[in-house]
């Protein structure tokens, strides 16, 4: 009876999460990576194809004993995934050059042409990589975090950066460098609606001077800047906090 009686609760619980509507799904599949959220559609046919409209992405490499096997799947689950369904947030954490890995345009194209909002990207241990900051330009993206592994990842800066929208951005444990040597960086010009600016562990390599200078912005943080050939000019409003 105890048996039977425990067997009834567990098919209650497993109705009542069931039953649940798709985006509160959505949400509580969000915590996990997408690999793992796929694996979902084999509980019943109720879930079969609840990944398939997921508007939360997470990538990460690591769950694969190879790139091209991890490659493999992300063309799998974009060309599968309803492409009607908008992209709110994507994390995407990897290993290898970027230049190399088609999968990193593959799935920022992807999320970008979905009106994504917020983006998470993590250098995982590797090769050194560099990224052009033109690679995430999107009318879109609202909050943009970019981690990278000890000074050794790069980021390839343009004069402006076109991110009209954005109002976060978090930089971490990466190298600034400027296309244009001979320039003043004045990186967040074009970016109208930015609120908040994190730099962290980051070096500035090769720029003659470094301008933050923006109206909107309410919080800036620099911690451990590291200036190789460059002056640091910060520019900021009386109502603006620099720690």
């Amino acid at each position: 009876m105890d048996s039977g009686h425990g067997k009834t609760r567990v098919k209650v619980e497993g109705d009542r999460l069931s039953s649940l509507p798709d985006d509160v799904i959505h949400k509580i599949l969000s915590f996990i990576g997408i690999k793992q959220a796929i694996e979902t559609s084999a509980l019943s046919s109720r879930w079969r194809y609840v990944w398939t409209s997921m508007p939360y992405l997470n990538f990460s490499s690591n769950d694969f004993r190879s790139l091209p096997e991890f490659s493999k799947f992300v063309t799998h689950v974009l060309s599968a995934r309803n492409n009607q369904t908008e992209v709110h947030s994507v994390n995407l954490a990897f290993r290898g050059k970027v230049s190399r890995q088609v999968f990193v345009r593959r799935i920022l194209d992807y999320a970008f042409s979905h009106n994504v909002q917020q983006l998470n990207l993590t250098c995982l241990s590797g090769k050194k990589k560099e990224f052009p900051l033109s690679l995430f330009n999107s009318p879109s993206l609202k909050h943009l975090t970019l981690i990278g592994n000890n000074y050794g990842d790069a980021i390839l800066t343009p004069s402006t950066w076109e991110l009209p929208n954005l109002v976060t951005l978090k930089i971490y444990d990466f190298t600034l460098n400027a296309d244009d040597t001979d320039k003043c960086l004045d990186l967040f010009s074009n970016c109208g609606n930015l609120k908040s600016l994190t730099l962290h562990r980051c070096r500035l390599r090769g720029l003659n001077g470094f301008n933050i200078c923006h109206p909107g912005l309410s919080s800036l943080t620099l911690n451990s800047i590291g200036y190789d050939g460059c002056s640091l000019v910060c520019v900021v409003n009386d109502n603006q906090r620099q720690r």
